[in-house]
C-alpha cells in the first residue's frame, strides 16, 4: 500500500511536469505569432487606428458617408479634382477637408492621404524599416532625409510597439494592390 501510494504520488508529479513543460513551450510559440496572425491583428490595428477614415474615399451611402470598399486604402482619388478653397475661410483657425476626407488644407498646405495599398504607387516597394521611420518619425515615404508627413496624420502613432507596426505591415501588404498615384503635397500659398 505504501509503495503504490507512493507511485501514484511520483505519476502524479511526473505528469504535472510534464504539463508545465507544455506549458512553457506553448507560451513560447505564442511570442512568435504566425503570418496569418500577424496579418489579422493587423487588421485590427488598422480598424482600430482608423487608418481608413482619411486614407479610403467615402461615398454617400442611407446614414451618411461610409468606406468606398472598392477604393480600401488607397488614399486620394488621383482621378479627381481637389475642390477650390473658399478664398473667406482663414486658414490657421480653420482646417478644410475634402468631402471625402482624403484632402486636408491648412496653414501647413495642402496634404493628401497615401495609398496604403501594397501597389507601387503605393507602399507596395517599401521596406518594413521604411514603414517603420514612416510611423515613428513621421518621415515622407520613410526615407531618412525626406520631409515630414504633413498634419492631418497624427503623430502619436510613433507609440505603437514594434510588433504592431509590423503588424499593421504586413496586413497592408496582403491588401489587393490599387494602382494609384496621390498627389504632392503642396506648400502653404506665398501671401
Amino acid at each position: 500500500m505504501k509503495y503504490t501510494l507512493a507511485i501514484i504520488l511520483l505519476a502524479g508529479l511526473f505528469c504535472s511536469c510534464q504539463n508545465g513543460v507544455q506549458q512553457e513551450t506553448s507560451t513560447l510559440d505564442n511570442s512568435f505569432p504566425s503570418e496569418m496572425e500577424m496579418i489579422q491583428r493587423g487588421e485590427y490595428m488598422v480598424d482600430v487606428l482608423g487608418c481608413a477614415d482619411c486614407h479610403t474615399p467615402k461615398k454617400m451611402g442611407p446614414n451618411g458617408p461610409e468606406l468606398d470598399r472598392s477604393k480600401y486604402l488607397m488614399g486620394y482619388d488621383s482621378s479627381q479634382e481637389l475642390p477650390p478653397v473658399p478664398e473667406n475661410v482663414p486658414l490657421g483657425p480653420w482646417v478644410l477637408f475634402k468631402g471625402d476626407l482624403t484632402a486636408a488644407v491648412g496653414p501647413w498646405g495642402t496634404s493628401f492621404a497615401a495609398n496604403l495599398t501594397p501597389h507601387e504607387t503605393g507602399i507596395g516597394n517599401w521596406s518594413l524599416d521604411q514603414f517603420k521611420r514612416a510611423i515613428r518619425e513621421a518621415k515622407f515615404k520613410g526615407l531618412e532625409n525626406s520631409r515630414p508627413i504633413m498634419p492631418p496624420m497624427p503623430r502619436h502613432y510613433a507609440y505603437l510597439t514594434d510588433q504592431d507596426i509590423e503588424a499593421v505591415y504586413s496586413y497592408l501588404q496582403s491588401l489587393e494592390p490599387i494602382d494609384n498615384v496621390v498627389p504632392p503635397y503642396r506648400p502653404p500659398a506665398k501671401p
